[in-house]
Parts: C-alpha cells; sequence; structure tokens
C-alpha cells in the first residue's frame, strides 16, 4: 500500500470514529474585550438588529444569541435596557492545500500538510468539493461576534468573538456553541485569545 493510500484510510478511519464516539465537540477561538467591573444592574438588554439581519431566515440566529445571552445571565428588555447588544455571524469555506500532492504549496514532498491554499471562499452551507486525489474538503469557517454599548452613554463596553473551523457539513447549531464560547467569562473575560471547546447539543 502507497504512502498516499495509507494516509488517506487513516484519515478515514478517524473521522468515521469521531462520527461514532460521544458528542461532537465545538473548538471556538476566541477573543473578548470588557471595561465591565461586573455584571450591570440591571442585566437588561436590547437586541439591535441590523438591516441585513431583518430577513425571517435570521431569526433562528437571533434566537441562539439571546439563549446564549440569558446563560450569560443578562434579560432581554427592549423598553428598559441597560445594554444595547449587536451580534454578526460569519459562514465561509477556506480551501485547503493538498497534502498528498507531489510538491506542497511550501515546497517538498508533502510540503504544506493541512495548510490553508488562498484565503476566504464562497458563502452559504454545505461542502464545496469532496473528497478525492487532489481535491481535500474545505475548512468550513463560522465566526461570530457580539457588541455591547451602554444604553445611556453608547461606549461600547463589551466586545468578543469566537471563530471555528472544520471539515464536517456546517450546521447552525453551531453558532449557538459560538455564542456561547464568545460569553466565556462575561463580564470579566480571561486576557488576551484563548480556546474554549464546548459540546454541540444533540439534535433531536
Amino acid at each position: 500500500m502507497t504512502r498516499r493510500w495509507l494516509a488517506l484510510l487513516l484519515l478515514g478511519t478517524a473521522l468515521l470514529a469521531g462520527c461514532s464516539t460521544g458528542p461532537r465537540i465545538v473548538e471556538g477561538q476566541v477573543q473578548s474585550f470588557s471595561t465591565l467591573a461586573a455584571l450591570p444592574a440591571p442585566a437588561t438588554y436590547r437586541l439591535e438588529r441590523l438591516p441585513s439581519q431583518q430577513l425571517p431566515s435570521f431569526a433562528p440566529i437571533a434566537a441562539l444569541a439571546e439563549q446564549a445571552l440569558a446563560r450569560a445571565g443578562l434579560t432581554r428588555d427592549d423598553a428598559n435596557p441597560r445594554l444595547l447588544v449587536q451580534i454578526g455571524v460569519q459562514a465561509d469555506a477556506v480551501p485547503r492545500a493538498d497534502p498528498f500532492a507531489p510538491y506542497g504549496p511550501y515546497g517538498g514532498p508533502y510540503g504544506g500538510l493541512w495548510g490553508f491554499g488562498g484565503g476566504w471562499h464562497g458563502r452559504g452551507w454545505g461542502l464545496h468539493g469532496g473528497w478525492g486525489f487532489y481535491a481535500p474538503t474545505p475548512l468550513h469557517r463560522r465566526a461570530v461576534s457580539i457588541t455591547m454599548r451602554d444604553a445611556t452613554s453608547q461606549t461600547v463596553v463589551y466586545e468578543t468573538s469566537a471563530v471555528h473551523e472544520d471539515v464536517w457539513v456546517s450546521d447552525p447549531a453551531v453558532y449557538g456553541v459560538l455564542f456561547d464560547a464568545a460569553l466565556n467569562g462575561f463580564p470579566k473575560p480571561p486576557p488576551g485569545g484563548r480556546e474554549v471547546r464546548l459540546p454541540l447539543p444533540a439534535q433531536p
């Protein structure tokens, strides 16, 4: 068996094993910035949806954000908000270099193992391409952001984001986990970037 086929076989076995054992873990790369010393009192907010977020298709995403904000200790109160909250989401497919090509993008045989080939490409759900000798499954990148402003002064008091990349078909439920990851440590998160690992809820 050639080195190429052996590597593909091992990769396929690992992926199948990951599908059959335990809950899927979402690894979120999180960065947060806060000027809050404690949870605001009252801990109320109003979600301000941008014009592009007024479509009915965005409602499930907004609901996931509101659930995460509730778990962080905040209560939605459109009439008496202490915080004004804006959210953002993004879905992109990032192509990967073929790790088994004779000469990878970084030189030498098998160079650039799982490296990125180019920038962000495309939007939307689903896989672009499939398994093949020279067409590795792209990484699916999902990202969320949350910005909080003081309702009285309009000053930004909290800013956070979470990014997740994997080879699985994009699942909207991942956004809910990423909102939770982005709010990890609220209102006084650890300084600097960090990785937050949370399980993806089982689908009914």
